[in-house]
């Protein structure tokens, strides 16, 4: 009869003192950062998750109301105005951040006498605090402010940037325009990484100006152009400093978005459930258009292979 042979197991690796060690070193000098993910981040998050069926002052222990903050949220006109707010802002301004960033960086990567000063120049506003940043531009968008005197020099009247609601958004717009810094750093840095040779060969070939813009630079820098979009688009959804400190929301909500209309809810009318649920739905629009950004982004988005 002939002798079964049974499969002999594997054994079973073991860490040496070494690796045991390393691990522990390793898990040790990355506890401050997991720490503080799971600390300010997570458990907030979870936190978050816990007030949308709660309300709470801040003051009171939180009561459970159930369903009470979503049939609210359905029934708030502002939550739509406040999205339709924010979003007018975004498309509008996120690409004309992009267009100014990219030409600003096409001009700063040709040789040119001073480029380092004017790299400089460009990119210092991006470092002015915020609520400085703001109240600059409250004086130059007042009614007598520098943009009105800069306008009538072409025979145009006065406008009240921030008391005309449909003034208010373009003259955010307009003031986002003031630091486009870091976009156009990364613009530049996906243009001097686009291969000379490429250029050298396609000029020798005859292409114009114009078809080795299109053809190699874009399609080489796309890469960077989506990444720049993305964070763009992520960032303008979260706009607050500036509508709070210039505007409050006004006029006639014309400058109410969703950042701020949550700032009102959770800090000014004492309503963190709500304020938490409206956190979660502006969460979801942002989620909702990166993925979708990422879905469309193989069309036109181009990687180099090898």
């Amino acid at each position: 009869m002939a002798a079964t042979t049974m499969p002999l197991s594997r054994p079973r690796e073991r860490w040496s003192n070494l690796q045991r060690r390393e691990f522990l070193f390793g898990l040790l000098f990355v506890s401050p950062f997991l720490i503080g993910v799971l600390l300010f981040w997570v458990g907030p998050m979870l936190y978050s998750v816990f007030l949308t069926t709660q309300k709470w002052n801040m003051i009171a222990p939180p009561q459970f109301v159930g369903l009470r903050n979503i049939n609210k949220l359905l029934a708030d006109p502002l939550v739509r105005t406040a999205l339709l707010n924010t979003a007018y802002y975004t498309f509008i301004g996120v690409p004309l951040q992009l267009t100014v960033a990219f030409t600003l960086a096409l001009m700063l990567n040709r040789s040119m006498a001073g480029r380092a000063v004017y790299r400089t120049i460009y990119y210092l506003p991006s470092l002015t605090p915020a609520v400085a940043s703001a109240v600059v531009w409250l004086q130059i968008l007042s009614q007598k402010g520098l943009l009105n005197q800069f306008i009538a020099n072409f025979g145009f009247e006065p406008i009240n940037w921030l008391f005309q609601p449909a003034a208010t958004k373009p003259a955010f717009i307009l003031m986002s325009l003031w630091s486009v810094g870091p976009q156009m750093i990364i613009f530049l840095a996906g243009l001097q990484n686009v291969p000379q040779e490429l250029m050298e060969a396609a000029e020798i070939d005859g292409a114009s100006t114009w078809r080795r813009f299109r053809n190699i630079t874009l399609p080489l820098i796309s890469p960077v152009l989506f990444f720049n979009l993305v964070v763009g688009i992520i960032g303008s959804f979260q706009i607050f400093t500036g509508a709070f400190i210039m505007t409050n929301g006004g006029p006639q909500n014309a400058t109410l978005f969703m950042v701020l209309y949550i700032y009102r809810q959770g800090f000014m009318y004492f309503d963190m459930g709500y304020a938490a649920l409206l956190s979660w739905l502006l969460f979801f629009v942002i989620m909702i258009f990166t993925a979708l950004q990422f879905r469309v982004s193989n069309r036109w988005v181009y990687y180099e292979v090898g």
